[in-house]
This record gives C-alpha cells, structure tokens and sequence, in this order.
C-alpha cells in the first residue's frame, strides 16, 4: 500500500525523518519496501496571473498570455482550454527545473516568444491530470513559490501489507502502528454531518436474507447533491496511492476506505427499484453487469446487493452498471457494510475479479468501523458536493459480533522470547494497542479483549507476538536454543540426493526444481489417448488454477517444459535433471504413494565443431554412458540396460529399463515423436531418463568393500562374433560372465561392424576379455578352455560364430 507522510501526520504527530519512520514501521512488521519523495522541486515554480489572452497568430489551438508573475509582466504560450483571462496558475521561468528535472529555456513557438511555461498537474508529478492547466485559488497573490501554497515538500511510502494484518491496509492502520511505537495519541478527525434531511425510514429500507454472508449492513442517503471534480488535495492522496480519480463522490468513497480500510459504494438512490436494499444469494444462471462492462455469469456462492427488483451490485467487489453515478445524479445511498471474508473470497476468485474493496473484505473489515466510517464519508459529500442528508442512517446489525476474551499468561510470553518483560509493561503494550484488559484476581494471568479492527487476534500466540513488535524484536536477546544432537544416522535418501547433485553437477547438469502441483493434461503427451499409472492423480481440493490441480505423477513433464521456455529464450544445448517427489492415488487411502525420483534430459549439440572434432548432436550412449558412471560412482553393480518398447513418452525404437537383477530401477531413451511435438521440441533427438530412488537405495550394497589389487598378470582375449542384429549386446556378456566365472575380472565392447562385408541381417561385434586369478598366474590351457566354453554356450543360445578374417 502507497501512503502519503502528510496524510499520516494529519492521524498521528510525526517527528521522525523519513528514513527513521520507515525503519520504526519495518522493525514493527510492515516493512517498507520504498519511500519516494515528492513535490521537491516546487521552489521554481511561481503562481501566476493571467491578465489577458489573445489567439496564437500562427497556431488555432494556442494562445498568448500576459502573465503577471509579481515582479514582471511576462508572454507565456500555452494550450490549455482553461487559460483564461483572470486565472491564477502555476508558472515556471527559463531557468527553472520541473520534477523530472527538465530545465526550462525562453523560446520560440510558431513564431512567438515563449518566457516560461503555465504547468499542469501532471507536469509537476503532483497527479496525473492533464485537462488543463493547475488552476490555484484566487486570493492567491502572484509571485507566490507554489512549495507555500500546497502542503509540500511529502513522502509516499511502499508499505508491504502481510495477509493477517487488512487493519493496516489503511491510513488510518498505519497511523494506529505509528502511535502505539512512538508513544504519541492518535488525532481526532471530524466525522460528524448536521442531518437536515428528511427521517430515513421514510426514505429507504434494508434487509438481509444471508446475516452469514452480511452480517452488518449500513445505509445512508443524500439528497440533492452536485457532481463534480474532486479538489487537488484528494485528487493528489487518490493518485500517490494508486487510485485513479473519477468524480467527487466517487473519489470520497475511494478516499474514505484508504483513509479508514472500509470500502464503501455510492449508489444512484432514483435507480434503485422502490428504492430499498436487499442482501441475497445470486441465483443459479443469473447474470449480472458491472461497472467495467462485463456481463458476469453468477452462482449462489456469490452474494449480491439487489433494489427492489434487480441486483445492483457484487457485495465486497464491484457496483452495477445499473445504479452507478452518472452526471445527471441527485440523490445517492450510501452502503457501508461487513461481509464475510470467505464468501467474498470466493465470490472473487470464481469471477476472476480482485478490486481493492475485495482485497481488504476478504482480509477481514472492521465490523465495529461501519458507522464510523460512513460518517466520514458523508462529512466529505456535504463538504465537496454540497447536498442534505436524511436524518439517520440504516444499520440492520443481523448478527452481533463478540470479541474474542483471551487468556494470557506474562510468565508463558516471556518464556517462548527469552525476555523479562514485567506484566506492567506487557498491560501498556496492550492498551497502546487499543486492547482491553483485565487482570484475573486469583492469579498473574490477564483477560485480554482486542477491537474488533485487530481480525488477526485470536489466541494467547497472536498476543505474544505483539509484545514482541511492541518491545523491539532488537531488544531480545539472541540465544542459541539448547538442542541434544541426535544419535541416529542422516536419512539414506538425503545422504544419496547430496552425492547424486554433485555428480550430476559435475557431469555439466544443471539441477531444476518444479512445481509439484500441475494440470491433469500434464501426461497426455506421455500416456496418450490410453490412461496408465501417470493418470493415478491425487487431486487438490481448494486449488488455485485448474493448471494446478492435482499432484505430479512424473518430472519428465516439468523437464520438457523447462526445456522448452530454455529453448524459446535462445538456450538450445541443455542437459537438466531434477530430484523430486512424485504422487500416485491409492483407492481406500487417505495419503497418496509418494515416491522420490531422480528425472533428467539432454538435448542439442553434445560436442561444437573445432579444429579437432566434428559437430555431433546428443545421441543414447551420451545419456546411457552418463548413468553408467553416475551408478558406479554410488557403488551400484551389476546393472544392464535392457531394451523395451510401450515405454510411457519413450521412443518405442531407443528406449531401455535399467535392471539390477530383476528389479527395474529406472528407464531411459529418445523422447517418443508425440511427446517432442507436444512440447514443440523439432530439434534433433531429446533424451530422457529417470530413476526410482527407492529401488536403487535397495540395490546399493549395505557396505563397500575393498578389493586389493592384483598380485598376478592378466590374461587377456579378443572374441569377435558375427551375431543376428536383434541379438543385445548384454545377452552376450552375460553368457561370458556366467562361463569365465570368478576368473572373468572384465568384458567390454571394443568394436561393432554392420555392412557390406556381411549379411545384411547380421552385426560383427568385438569383445576385449581379461582373465586373472588371485592364487596364482593363470595358464594358456585354462584360458583357452574358459574361451572356448563361451563361444560354445554362445552359439547354442544365440546361433553366433566366431568371426573369420
């Protein structure tokens, strides 16, 4: 919220600099998050008096103006419509600077001499008014610098307004804090009207069908009143805190709720249907106008403010078309009302339509501010729009409101602050705050009342924290709590994320973190048009976008669209993974399957073209080889890769399970053709891979054991075979593992061969095969007969032969 220093002083005695008052208020928990000076520059500037104005002889919509600026008599060219002769304005001399530090020049324009400039409201930073020039008051004397005249210099503060405090989304809330820090009394202000009207029971009625939704409801009228523009002074607070102005009576109410935190509306009192007000549930299907425009399709979760024949507004939201202030308008009600925080809250979401009189009744209004601040209200329409007000107002007060009576205990406070702090001094916190209290006779313990504005008090907690602000969250003292380190081990799953992150890290990932909260659509792209496992989502039951609806059922979706914003920004060759949970529905279960996987993808140029090495995109073996290393690297063994094909957004052509025994831990491979077009990914070959971080934990050996080096020389043996090309390489070396026994000490693939040399249908693959014994230095013979025992085993199962030539 945006709020002027010369307004808060107008509430509360401010000798504090700037800088020092928005310090008070952050340490007090309305943290200012900007502070902007305005009108400094107003010494330049001088009121003027336009004497005389003849038509620019050169220009139809310019005209000279003898201006006379209390020492001289100067010609001014100007444009506005409202420079005419007798009009007092401000006025700024070659040699001055405006707000946005442009310096002024005597000049030329279309031919005539120009010394100085009349200024309009906006040119000056003041408001954002550009009708005309700034029209001063006539007793105004000429010469007089404008810094005099208008409560200038002033500061707008940014105050950053926490979701539990609406009571200081107000001038009024703010001033509140300010007093209770510094010590000084609020202000009184005026708010009383001399209602000459007639009574207002004979004027207007209302009646409430939801006390739940609205349990108070006030109504004033006034008759016979003028609309018009609002003076600079609100003009000028409206605009430096973001409220656009519109007329008179329109800005007192917008003015009121910055001032006090109570919205307010202004209805046309002869549109009203029998001029009464009813509160009600929308019906089903019935539609509703608002001031921008819009037809709006309601529902009973909606409450709405109806006449006596139609709805004239959106309760807590926004007014109708149907009854608002228009240029012909004589007589106006007045509402000031409570609604309840939730209905609003869903009535605004489900409409798609925040105002900032659903920001703060959301929040939480004053129910006891009500009349109060529709006093205000009325004292500035007869002030700026003339008018009589009935005698009276409506208050149908549906269903009371009782403060909460809190128990609190000074010695508890103390306890959870670490502090000292004396019940005496704890009972002055308190009543600084507005806040009844009354001691309990028996014990130490206090009776604590809030106002009704503090909607945030509710328990002994809430109380304590404001002892905390009021103290000085400076004043307590830092401690280190006093913890017993725990005995037992970090988490397995915690241990393995940190070594996984720096492997990956180091293989030149970046790691990524996504929402875990997505749309149900998220795996059509991988499952298709046939629902799997992935679709086993666990909804959200209060979700704030259907985008984010239900809980996550892989990464892979997170990684393609980050791939893809990556992509759209010009970043084209990533390798990404993230470490994540995931969720699966369990029927009968309150709790969904959360599991813990480690999810990547890598796509683009794998190697640039240089003087050593040809451009190569990524290929399979790049991700593969990456898994290969980051598996040893954590002590896994025995895994293989074995191709499958109806993986879920794999590539039916180049896709693999990732075995430990019989156990799946993971998965990898091209991303399928239909999952790259959902995600426009047309640029080369995307891979993919994941892993279940339960089944490798259950895979890693319990303890690492070393393994001396070899005392003996190994022995070793090239084996090429001409195989069928469906034949996986793993199906060989486990059949040479199986026969080379506890002798086999390493097998790995050196060559592959697929042309002309053979049949079509065959491949020519090569293994290097070491053998070594730990008792000795092996022979030719037990070599020989290992060697051949594999190319034995090897044709009875695969058909392959040894390679001739």
């Amino acid at each position: 919220m945006k709020v002027s220093l010369n307004w808060l002083k107008e509430h509360v005695d401010i000798s504090l600099s700037p800088e020092e008052l928005g310090h008070v208020l952050t340490m007090a928990g309305l943290e200012v998050e900007g502070i902007e000076a305005v009108g400094q520059n107003l010494d330049h500037i001088l009121a003027a008096k336009i004497l005389e104005v003849t038509p620019h002889p050169n220009a139809d919509r310019l005209s000279l103006c003898r201006v006379d600026t209390g020492t001289d008599i100067v010609q001014v060219v100007c444009g506005a419509s409202n420079a005419t002769e007798g009009v007092l304005a401000p006025l700024i001399l070659p040699g001055g600077k405006l707000s946005d530090g442009t310096k002024m020049k005597e000049g030329r324009i279309r031919g005539e001499i120009s010394k100085g400039m009349l200024l309009a409201e906006d040119e000056m930073g003041l408001t954002d008014d550009h009708a005309g020039i700034m029209i001063l008051p006539e007793s105004t004397t000429p010469g007089t610098p404008l810094s005099s005249l208008l409560p200038f210099p002033d500061w707008v503060f940014d105050v950053s307004i926490t979701p539990n405090r609406p009571d200081c989304a107000s001038v009024l809330g703010i001033a509140r804090e300010i007093s209770a820090n510094t010590g000084k009394p609020l202000k009184s202000f005026e708010h009383g009207v001399d209602a000459k009207g007639p009574i207002i029971d004979g004027l207007t009625s209302v009646s409430i069908q939801d006390p739940d939704g609205c349990p108070r409801y006030a109504a004033a009228v006034v008759q016979d009143v003028c609309l018009k523009p609002a003076p600079f002074w609100m003009r000028y607070r409206l605009f430096q805190s973001g409220v656009r102005s519109i007329s008179n009576l329109v800005d007192v109410s917008n003015y009121v709720m910055l001032e006090m935190g109570q919205p307010l509306h202004a209805f046309d009192y002869d549109r009203l249907g029998e001029n009464r007000i009813e509160v009600r549930r929308a019906e089903k299907g019935e539609v509703f106008t608002t001031l921008d425009g819009v037809k709006r399709d309601l529902d009973p979760e909606t409450l709405l403010i109806c006449d006596g024949e139609k709805p004239v507004a959106l309760a807590g939201i926004m007014g109708g078309l149907n009854s608002e202030i228009h240029e012909k308008t004589k007589n106006i009600l007045v509402e000031s009302a409570f609604f309840d925080p939730i209905t609003i809250r869903r009535g605004s979401k489900r409409l798609g339509l925040s105002t900032e009189a659903s920001y703060r009744f959301e929040r939480g209004a004053d129910i006891g501010g009500v009349i109060s601040s529709l006093n205000r209200a009325l004292y500035f329409i007869n002030l700026l729009a003339g008018g009589v007000t009935a005698k009276g107002i409506m208050d149908n007060y549906s269903k009371p409101f009782t403060a909460p009576r809190i128990s609190f205990r000074p010695e508890k406070a103390n306890a959870v602050l670490g502090t000292s702090i004396s019940k005496s001094a704890m009972k002055d916190y308190f009543h600084a705050l507005e806040m009844k209290v009354v001691e309990d006779g028996n014990q130490d313990n206090l009776y604590v009342i809030p106002p009704t504005f503090r909607v945030d008090i509710k328990r002994e907690v809430d109380l304590v924290e404001e002892v905390a602000r009021l103290h000085g969250f400076d004043n307590i003292p830092v401690l280190s709590p006093r913890i017993t380190p725990s005995e037992g081990s970090e988490s397995p799953d915690l241990l393995l994320r940190d070594k996984v992150r720096t492997m990956m890290m180091a293989f030149g990932f970046s790691e990524i973190i996504t929402y875990s909260f997505v749309s149900p659509d998220s795996v059509n792209a991988l499952v298709g048009e046939t629902p799997g496992a992935l679709n086993a989502f666990t909804r959200i039951m209060n979700p704030l976008t259907v985008d984010q609806s239900v809980l996550r059922t892989s990464l892979i979706p997170g990684l393609m669209e980050t791939a893809r914003y990556n992509i759209l920004h010009e970043m084209e060759d990533l390798k990404l993974f993230e470490w994540g949970k995931v969720f699966f529905d369990r029927e009968n279960e309150l709790q969904p399957l959360e599991k813990i996987c480690l999810a990547g993808i890598i796509l683009g140029v794998h190697t640039e073209k240089s003087w050593y090495n040809k451009k190569r995109p990524v290929d399979f073996y790049d991700v593969k080889g990456t898994l290969a290393v980051l598996l040893k690297g954590l002590g896994l063994e025995g895994f293989r890769f074995k191709q499958e094909k109806d993986l879920p957004g794999y590539d039916v052509s180049i896709s693999s399970g990732i075995y430990c025994d019989d156990t799946r831990i993971g998965l990898v491979g091209f991303a399928s053709p239909e999952v790259i077009e959902a995600y426009e990914l047309k640029m080369g070959h995307v891979c993919l891979f994941e892993l279940d971080v339960a089944a490798m934990l259950s895979a890693l050996p319990e303890k690492k054991t070393f393994v001396p080096f070899g005392k003996f020389p190994a022995v070793h043996r090239d084996l090429s075979l001409v195989l069928d090309r469906r034949i996986e390489c793993g199906v060989i070396m486990d059949i040479i593992k199986e026969e080379g026994r506890d002798l086999l000490e390493s097998v790995h693939v050196f060559d592959l061969y697929e042309g002309e040399r053979i049949d079509q249908s065959k491949k020519a693959i090569s293994f290097k095969i070491s053998f070594r014994s730990d008792r000795g230095t092996l022979d030719g013979e037990a070599v020989n007969g290992l060697y051949e025992a594999m190319v034995e085993k090897i044709g009875q199962k695969t058909g392959g032969k040894l390679r001739e030539g």
